[in-house]
């Protein structure tokens, strides 16, 4: 039996990681978002402020990020994956310059 919310061979999986997750309250629509900056202050505090996830705050944030340009895959509009690539960049600095 399939599982509410989920296809069969598990396809749904990364859906209901993103939506269910609480590693990292997020806020909405942060990935839709224009400004690489923004994006990027908007995860390091979210990551930051985090008390249930298993890795630092860095690696947190940018596995939240990294996954969702995955799973986004090609439906990914160029634009804004060129923006998150940027944002994924910013957040390097952020956390550099602590």
């Amino acid at each position: 039996m399939v599982a509410e919310g989920e296809e069969r061979g598990g396809k749904r999986w990364s859906a209901k990681v993103t939506r269910e997750s609480h590693a990292l309250e997020l806020e909405p629509g942060v990935f839709t978002w224009s400004d690489p900056r923004r994006i990027a202050r908007s995860l390091k505090r979210s990551a930051d402020a985090s008390t249930a996830r298993k890795a630092p705050p860095l690696r947190s944030a940018m596995s939240m990020l990294v996954f969702y340009i995955n799973r986004a895959g090609t439906n990914l509009d160029p634009e804004q994956k060129r923006i998150l690539d940027e944002a994924k960049e910013e957040l390097r600095k952020l956390y550099a310059g602590q």
